[in-house]
């Protein structure tokens, strides 16, 4: 930490402090590596622990009584459905064990830290407009990279960022939010089993750019994220599992990557891919560009491009992702490639060929759905397919509004000299529309070309 960073975690550590009984903050005051505390754990009957990475102290000797576990509710916010409680304007979390009767008889009290830099690593990804899907054991530090990255893209890229904060661990306790989120703004979430409701009233009543939500767990949630996904929005989110492959078996979070089912393949099919005649397949389109599964704070894999990534895994291959460190100078290396990515990039260079000689198109899709192009690509029969790189592209596909705001993708299209097609809105009539007037299936309907199409 720097040292205004030290000195802010004082503060908000203090505001920890406080709601501990005398003799056991103390005890806590008295330790000089404060700055590496983890969570103080506070449990009926037993001795106060002070819980560090890999090892814990007791703080008294004496046994924790109720009278200790009442003093620290009645100086903490309320608890929600989900057993948690937070110090308003902290990050700090307070999480309660109960017995049958409903009476608490344990705390966890978590130390919230606002740790400025930890999205660097992955920061080329979130600058490339990926939906990123972040994978980790608890406490490896989704939530802070979630924290930062939020903040980088509203402050330093004047995005349109909401977060949808169900447990209030991204932004804080109360009603004002951290100011660890910058200008990215909150909505709170009245119980967990509303979080896909509201992820959804983010769109339709906010208008962002990108949304940041923690922890996708259910199937209406998994589901509320595609629809997110196919309005063009940046999606950045957690789920449980600590790998891909933990998510490829679970059958609801499976949906994020496309859905995956069983398929009986013909005779003919079945020797040409040398496999059994049941095989697994993915149903659509992932959710997700990318895939993170974060080791420690310092060291993460990237499953990227993922659709690729999925398939390859259901074919029976084992990929080697993309593995990134911090090294001890603060800088981001590459310390193991992907093993796709050199199959990619002769697919790629092969592709450039015969699309060359055939005149397939490849269109770049700006806030536009890229399922619902890919989709209509294939239903129109058009010769063309998408890229997830500008520079490739022979045609920028987006929406006026992002044009209207001067966006800057927009500005460097027009600068390289490839042709921007703009649609009023974010919708598959439109998208149809500009596919046919740009292969010419019909007359000239409701769309403009570069220097302002459709």
């Amino acid at each position: 930490m720097s040292e205004f960073q030290m000195s802010d975690f004082k503060k908000e550590l203090s505001k920890l402090l406080e709601v501990f009984p005398t003799h056991i903050r103390e005890e806590i005051e008295k330790r000089d590596d404060l700055d590496r505390l983890v969570e103080v754990v506070i449990d009926l009957g037993k001795r106060p622990e002070a819980r560090y990475p890999r090892e814990f102290f007791y703080l008294t000797d004496d046994v924790v009584t109720e009278q200790d576990l009442e003093y620290v509710c009645n100086r903490v916010g309320p608890f929600g459905d989900d057993n948690r409680a937070g110090i308003e304007k902290t990050l700090h979390r307070i999480s309660a064990i109960k017995n049958r009767r409903e009476r608490i008889i344990g705390l966890t009290c978590r130390v919230g830290k606002a740790i400025y830099g930890t999205s660097d690593i992955i920061r080329d990804i979130v600058e490339n407009e990926d939906k990123l899907l972040l994978l980790g054991r608890p406490g490896v530090g989704k939530t802070t990279i979630l924290r930062e990255t939020a903040r980088i893209l509203a402050d330093e890229f004047k995005k349109r960022v909401i977060i949808v904060d169900t447990s209030n661990e991204i932004a804080g306790d109360g009603d004002i939010p951290h100011p660890a989120i910058g200008h990215a703004r909150r909505m709170q979430v009245k119980t967990p089993d509303k979080q896909h409701d509201v992820m959804i009233e983010a769109v339709e009543n906010h208008m962002p750019e990108v949304i940041i939500i923690d922890e996708i767990g259910s199937y209406q949630e998994a589901e509320a994220a595609r629809t997110i996904a196919e309005r063009g929005v940046q999606l950045i989110a957690t789920a449980h599992g600590n790998t891909l492959e933990n998510l490829i078996l679970n059958p609801t979070l499976s949906e994020l990557l496309g859905g995956i089912d069983s398929v009986i393949l013909g005779d003919e099919e079945a020797k040409r891919r040398n496999s059994q005649k049941t095989v697994l397949e993915r149903k659509a389109p992932p959710t997700f560009d990318s895939v993170i599964e974060i080791f420690d704070k310092n060291t993460l894999k990237v499953h990227n491009p993922l659709e690729k990534v999925v398939d390859y895994i259901l074919r029976g291959g084992t990929p080697r992702p993309e593995i990134r460190i911090r090294n001890e100078h603060g800088e981001t290396e590459v310390i193991q490639n992907s093993n796709l990515k050199e199959d990619l990039s002769k697919e790629s260079k092969e592709d450039n060929l015969k699309n060359t000689s055939n005149g397939v198109q490849k269109i770049y899709p700006y806030a536009v759905s890229k399922d619902t192009v890919k989709r209509l690509i294939k239903e129109l029969k058009v010769p063309a397919e998408l890229t997830r790189h500008m520079k490739e592209a022979d045609l920028m596909l987006t929406v006026k509004a992002q044009k209207r705001k001067g966006a800057q993708k927009i500005k460097k299209a027009y600068e390289e000299n490839i042709p921007v097609h703009i649609i009023r809105k974010n919708k598959v009539a439109q998208v149809e529309k500009a596919l046919r007037h740009i292969f010419q299936q019909n007359d000239r309907d409701e769309s403009e070309g570069n220097n302002d199409v459709l």
